[in-house]
């Protein structure tokens, strides 16, 4: 997210005239793509990973393609996606990391964050897999309450919802995906960048 700070800014000034210092952000930016295309992508198990050195997974590593850190071609973001689907997955809904080998001072086993299957749902989209982001969004639709709220977290196990009720960002990753899977120039299309190098 630090990257799409600079980009964000790099762009700003560019489209709409306004000042900076664009040699320094553009440097800067090709930086942090670089340190994180090489600290962060694990080739041991073949994803970007939670941080620096680590061999554990997070969901909001999904949202990579979405800015436009790298385009969803990318094979490690294609390797990253079918990972997090292999280990972070329970009953097809996403969790945000693996509580049972990461320690973030709460208790194991909170539930799959809504707002990491809608990014996967995107991700498959971007990936071609149009028909499986389809079944996921239905999957995730389906799981609101009779006015059409969703929580932050919903427990496949137990079937109810968990974390704070309701829910924005739980909302606003719905539409993105809605308009993800019915406009070829959805939110995720949008925010690619053209100047995301793409080189290790």
């Amino acid at each position: 997210m630090a990257w799409v700070a600079v980009d964000r800014a790099v762009k700003s000034a560019e489209q709409f005239g306004l000042e900076g210092p664009l040699d320094h952000w553009k440097a800067l930016r090709n930086q942090i793509h670089a340190e994180v295309c090489r600290n962060g992508f694990n080739p041991e198990i073949g994803a970007f990973v939670q941080s620096y050195g680590s061999k554990h997974l997070d969901a909001s590593i999904l949202l990579m393609p979405l800015v436009g850190f790298l385009p969803p071609s990318d094979p490690r973001v294609r390797s990253t996606v079918e990972s997090i689907e292999r280990h972070l997955t329970v009953d097809g809904l996403v969790l945000r990391y693996d509580t049972s080998v990461i320690s973030d001072g709460l208790p194991a086993g909170e539930g799959a964050f809504l707002a990491c299957s809608f990014w996967l749902a995107d991700n498959l989209v971007l990936l071609g897999r149009r028909e499986d982001a389809r079944r996921l969004f239905e999957r995730l639709i389906s799981l609101r309450n009779d006015v059409g709220l969703l929580s932050e977290e919903y427990d496949p196990r137990a079937k109810r919802f968990l974390g704070n009720f309701p829910q924005a960002f739980s909302h606003v990753t719905l539409v993105n995906t809605a308009h993800n899977l019915t406009r070829s120039g959805g939110p995720a299309k949008q925010r690619m960048s053209p100047h995301t190098p793409v080189a290790s």
